[in-house]
This record gives structure tokens, sequence and C-alpha cells, in this order.
């Protein structure tokens, strides 16, 4: 997926990128100093300066994933949030750089990001399968630097096994990667005159199943009419909350709402279960043509 950015957006872009850079990197126990003062006192004035050091981070993953064709500023601005999002994780005092525990953050929103927008179609959420989303491309130029050849089962199980992936998984995301997305509206042929569009099987059902299936319906209701007006008002009243209705109603609250037992309401509910049956084979003859 191709995106291009306008003049304006890019000289944004540029901007923030300058600026971005031309930032001063921080002493550890300044960043100590700035990450303590937000976590336990929210001094807002700590984060703006603890975000604003680092935001080359965000610069730089950037452009570690601009080859996936998505605009670098929509990428910087998820890294901007994962930067925010480690900002608000952050413990000063475990052991570790801000810049270090920030980048995973980073990463990761503009993973996420780059599989919800690279294809139309769902790349997916694993981490097996996000781990062969942004490995592919690296081990199969790995593989055929070293043998001097095109991709082909050796190769794809490799590399199933190096990803500890199925290897359909690995042919599945070969074939995503090398056809990209296309519109429904694009011409097929030399001469184009055809969309893709037109190429696609119609699987609604066609007028005369419409109106078959309709018609049918109406007689099944006419039967089922039939064969509860065999039923008193109480058995038409338990099928029509055990049976018919959306929401079923349990034997004890019927029992409750009709003065009975559960026992005798299920034993109701049976009687009136085979006064049904036996009214629908008269009308139809045989059950199964209820279904057909």
């Amino acid at each position: 997926m191709a995106h291009i950015d306008d003049p304006l957006t890019q000289r944004a872009d540029l901007t923030y990128i300058k600026g971005a850079m031309s930032e001063k990197l921080l002493e550890r126990t300044h960043e100590q100093d700035l990450a303590k003062r937000w976590r336990y006192e929210k001094d807002e004035k700590a984060l703006h300066l603890l975000i604003k050091a680092y935001t080359r981070l965000v610069v730089a993953m950037a452009h570690k994933f601009k080859h996936y064709g998505l605009p670098i500023g929509d990428l910087m601005q998820e890294g901007n949030i994962g930067l925010l999002e480690a900002a608000n994780r952050f413990e000063p005092e475990r052991d570790i750089r801000f810049s270090t525990y920030a980048s995973w953050w980073i990463r990761s929103m503009m993973q996420d990001y780059v599989l919800r927008n690279w294809s139309i179609v769902r790349t997916g959420t694993t981490a097996a399968q996000k781990s062969l989303f942004f490995n592919f491309r690296r081990l199969r130029a790995k593989i055929e630097g070293e043998d001097g050849v095109i991709l082909n089962d050796e190769a794809r199980h490799k590399i199933a096994k190096e990803l500890d992936v199925k290897y359909s998984d690995v042919v599945d995301m070969e074939q995503r990667m090398n056809g990209g997305d296309h519109s429904l509206n694009g011409s097929v042929g030399e001469e184009g005159d055809t969309e893709f569009q037109d190429l696609l099987p119609d699987e609604r059902p066609d007028p005369e199943q419409v109106v078959i299936f309709m018609k049918d319906k109406a007689t099944r209701n006419k039967w089922l009419a039939t064969a509860l007006g065999t039923l008193n008002d109480r058995e038409q009243h338990i099928i029509k909350m055990r049976a018919l209705s959306n929401d079923v109603v349990t034997l004890e609250a019927l029992g409750k709402e009709l003065g009975v037992s559960k026992e005798r309401v299920r034993q109701l509910e049976a009687r009136a279960m085979e006064k049904l049956k036996t009214s629908l084979i008269e009308q139809v003859g045989e059950p199964e043509n209820l279904f057909i």
C-alpha cells in the first residue's frame, strides 16, 4: 500500500524530525530525577522534558518501519503514544535506562500500527505471526543472498523452523507480501473494460430461491399456528416461553408464574410437545418436510 504525503505534511514531519534530533540526551541522574518527579509528583513539566529528550527514539524507529509504505508522520505519532505509555509505566527504581524501556514501547506501538494498516487483509495478531511478518523479508533476503536462488520450499521450511511457525503460515505471508492489495475497481485485461469486482461470484440467492423460501416459510408458519391451536392457554404459554421466545424462561420461573411446581411445568411442556408433534404429522405427513 503506497501513501503519498502532501507538501505541507512533509514539511511538518521534517520540522518535527529536525527538532527531535536537536534535543540533547539526558544524563542518567537527570533522567531518573525527571522520571521520579512524574511518577510520584505528577509533575507535567518533568514529563514534558523527559518525552522531549527522547523523541529522537521515535524518529529513528519510524525510519526503520517506513519501507512498509505508511506515512512516516503517522508512524511517529504512534511512536509518541508508545513513548507516553513508557513514561507512565516506567519504574525509576529499576536498574534500566528509560531509553531502553521506551524503545520497546515505541516499537510495539509502531508494529501494531503497521499490522492494522499495511493491508486490508488482517495479517495476524499472535506473537508468532507478528514475528513472521516483521522478520520474513530479512530472512528471505538473507537466504536468497546466501544461496543465490529465489525462495524455494526448503528455504520456506527453514524460515518456519527459525521463527517457530507453520510452513503454511510462511507460504501465506509470502503470497500477501508479493501480491499486495488491489482495488475491486481495478481493471483486468489489456483493454481494461472489466473490473475485478465483475469477476466475483454473486452469492446472494436468486429471485426464484427467494420466492420459494418465502412461500415455504409462510406454509410452515401456517402448520405451526394450526398445531398451537390444539393446545390450551396454559400449554401455549409454556411453549411460547420455552421454545418460541428469544429469551428462554426457566422451568422454575414458569412454575412461580403459574403457581405450580417446576416438575409440573416440565410435565405440561412434554404433553404440549406431544400434541404439537401429533398435529404437525397429521398436516405434513413426514416431520422431515418441515425442514425442506
